[in-house]
């Protein structure tokens, strides 16, 4: 994690690190102001609080109470040797605790990550650059000891050098890639988490048997995302961008939108249309690009190669953000390499959403194949030996496809994780099945999984796969359990040099009659590509296009970000535009107009019906506003201080409606109960005095919104390495 210090008055320091700031002074007796903790203050507090947080992560996952629970920690200091000091933690724990769960309480206390840190030693490595911003130098593994080379199946180079080419690519952008967390608690079993230390929007997850080849996974995932814009979905590119000679590629090509809203002539192919628009729905309007907001350019589409042919044809930027998230897009070594990558991800997905669809129970993969994998069954011995029972099962369904199953069942909660991974080989499918079941995840990590059920109708709702593909967090049908499977077991084998498990891989497509449409990114120096495969890899329904689109940002995104400039006459339209758009209350601002705030400010918490509720009331409409307080109140999981705000402002909004009522009767007690400073902004409210209270005023410059403003010094990387190749 990157952490910028500023200097300010006096001793008072300022740490700024994602999107949280820290202040420190030191004492008057060390000529300091007194005004904040010291930074070593700050140490000694972390070490308490990280020990209190993994007690609350093992009593959450066990539904034990922490009301009763008390921690402590005082540090004793040698009297010789002040650098040499015992940090004794305390904890007293109520007696209706069985003696079970108090070790298990004392090991979760044992188990704290600044205690590791600091029993281990940090190493502190200290240096000058020039200029801090443009140090890129990726804060990744050292170089490998000795200069021996790994090479893994379905690589066509040598791990060391696949991280080397990739972080000297993020390096040359100007982007700093820092490892946040690393995972390894079973053997052969390695996963971490990298981010921009500028942006850390902008973050992928590695899995591998060792760390090298997380780590290269974890890099190929983040150029990948790069090349193909993926951090910067749905999100509002700024002014700049959107007035620049292209917004996402130089390839790109603009349609205008015809006089009667129809699709223009040369988007798209007789192929993909009646998959894309089945009612005859779809409207030129419904593929403007929702990134730079241009209704007057029209429609900015991507040229994409179709494969059975090589014909270019365009697909709209909007649609394959709306549909496709992150599915069919690799990096590689080589073209090939990349191409394997994104077409078995594309087989896994859409295998996995026919098996769990359809319910179906698959084959157990027999002891005499695991066994040529003695590396992945030790990995599964070790979970069973922490109580998961683990199934591995062949998902080829017949030795169609190159997938493989491995599932996990936790009788502690009687959830179960189905995890699919796809490759030619089915020992790196295999290996790809574990390790994303372990992901990034602790044994805790396990406790939130869903048990399995018997209703058919929640298991294959469009939803459900969603989920499925986000976290794998979806529903799993009680039938894919059954010992009769609906497949005999296939011992598979899809494998050769990348080059022919491409072609294969293409066949298979062809064989079940999809088309494929490629496009090759190799402008910042690892080849890249993105495969659509229209009617089987997307994510979200086609009708998404005209039910859901991400572009109906555009209808509310300028209004929403000048909210504090508008006359009550466009409040009134703002208001009465999201009534009728019958949107979900409960969607969140940040999702609706593609901005993202600081969650921790009141604009990061901001929903459809809370803001509907400020526009009431300054509006002086207090019926309606009083109507959202209640369903505020009711169902919205906010802050404490703001859930706060809104029972005064109810209890007034009730005054202010009651004719018999008077409110100067009540402030007295009002002030006692919530507060001056919150009475006098709930008055105000009310009255019309204060307008859209928590709310910092904002513009389309997006002035004050940092946390966006560094995801669009991201995009210019980018964006300003694409233009040079022009």
């Amino acid at each position: 994690m990157e952490i910028k210090v500023n200097f300010l008055d006096n001793l008072r320091l300022e740490a700024k690190f994602d999107d949280f700031t820290v202040v420190t002074d030191q004492p008057i007796r060390y000529k300091g102001d007194g005004s904040a903790p010291s930074p070593f203050d700050y140490f000694l507090a972390s070490s308490a609080m990280c020990a209190a947080y993994f007690v609350k992560v093992y009593c959450l996952s066990r539904d034990i109470p922490t009301e009763n629970i008390r921690l402590s920690q005082n540090n004793i200091v040698d009297p010789e040797n002040r650098y040499n000091q015992i940090f004794k933690i305390q904890v007293e724990l109520p007696e209706d605790i069985s003696d079970k769960d108090r070790q298990g309480i004392l090991r979760s206390i044992d188990r704290c990550t600044v205690k590791k840190v600091v029993q281990t030693g940090p190493e502190f490595q200290i240096e000058v650059v020039e200029n801090l911003d443009e140090d890129a130098q990726a804060l990744l593994m050292g170089a490998p000891e000795g200069g021996s080379l790994t090479y893994i199946e379905g690589k066509d180079l040598p791990l060391e050098q696949t991280i080397a080419n990739m972080t000297q690519i993020l390096a040359d952008l100007g982007m700093k890639i820092e490892i946040a967390s690393w995972r390894n608690i079973v053997p052969h079993v390695w996963s971490l988490h990298i981010r921009d230390a500028a942006s850390p929007m902008c973050f992928t997850n590695g899995k591998g048997a060792t760390k090298e080849a997380a780590l290269a996974s974890a890099l190929g995932e983040f150029i990948e995302r790069l090349n193909c814009n993926f951090f910067y979905n749905d999100q509002f590119f700024g002014e700049e961008i959107a007035n620049s000679e292209f917004v996402h590629y130089p390839n790109e090509k603009w349609f205008a939108l015809t006089e009667d809203d129809s699709l223009p002539k040369g988007l798209l192919d007789d192929y993909c249309l009646p998959i894309y628009d089945p009612e005859g729905e779809l409207r030129g309007s419904h593929l403007i690009d929702t990134n730079s907001g241009r209704r007057d350019r029209g429609i900015c589409a991507l040229p994409f190669k179709r494969h059975s042919d090589g014909e270019t044809l365009y697909f709209p930027s909007n649609l394959i953000e709306n549909l496709y998230l992150s599915n069919g897009m690799s990096a590689g070594n080589t073209l090939a390499e990349a191409q394997v990558q994104c077409l078995s991800e594309i087989f896994e997905r859409a295998v996995k959403r026919e098996i769990l669809e359809n319910e179906i129970a698959l084959p157990e993969v027999p002891d005499d194949v695991m066994a040529r994998y003695p590396e992945l069954v030790e990995a599964v011995q070790a979970l069973e030996a922490q109580g998961y029972p683990i199934l591995v099962k062949d998902a080829s369904l017949g030795g169609q496809f190159p997938v493989m199953c491995v599932t996990l069942m936790n009788p502690r909660t009687g959830g179960v994780f189905a995890s699919f991974g796809a490759h030619p080989s089915m020992h790196v499918a295999l290996e790809r099945s574990l390790t994303e079941l372990m992901q990034g995840r602790s044994f805790e990590g396990l406790n939130d999984f869903q048990p399995p059920t018997f209703n058919s109708m929640a298991v294959s709702e469009p939803n459900n796969f969603v989920e499925h593909f986000i976290d794998s967090s979806g529903l799993v049908s009680w039938r894919f359990f059954s010992a009769r499977s609906d497949y005999e077991f296939a011992d598979w084998d899809f494998s050769g040099s990348n080059a022919e498990e491409s072609d294969g891989l293409f066949q298979i497509l062809a064989d079940i009659g999809k088309e494929a449409y490629v496009a090759v990114y190799e402008d910042l120096g690892a080849p890249v590509c993105r495969i659509l495969v229209p009617g089987y890899s997307e994510v979200y329904p086609v009708e998404d296009l005209v039910w859901d689109n991400t572009n109906m940002a555009l209808d509310y995104r300028e209004d929403i970000l000048n909210l504090h400039r508008l006359s009550d006459e466009q409040l009134r339209d703002l208001v009465d535009r999201l009534e009728e758009s019958q949107l979900d209350n409960y969607t969140d601002i940040i999702t609706l107009i593609g901005i993202e705030f600081d969650e921790n400010t009141v604009w990061g918490q901001l929903t459809i019906l809370e803001l509907k509720l400020l526009i009431y009331l300054a509006l002086g409409e207090h019926e309606d506003a009083l109507d959202c307080v209640e369903m505020f109140l009711q169902y919205n999981d906010n802050t404490v201080e703001r859930v706060l705000f809104y029972r005064a402002v109810q209890a007034v909004l009730e005054i202010e409606l009651d004719e018999e009522l008077e409110l100067d009767d009540f402030i007295f007690n009002l002030r006692r109960m919530y507060g001056t400073d919150t009475m006098t902004a709930v008055v105000g409210s009310v009255t019309g005095n204060v307008r859209f209270h928590g709310l910092k005023p904002t513009n389309m410059q997006l002035d004050g919104l940092d946390k966006h403003l560094r995801l669009i010094e991201s995009y210019k990387k980018l964006h300003a390495a694409r233009g040079a190749k022009l």
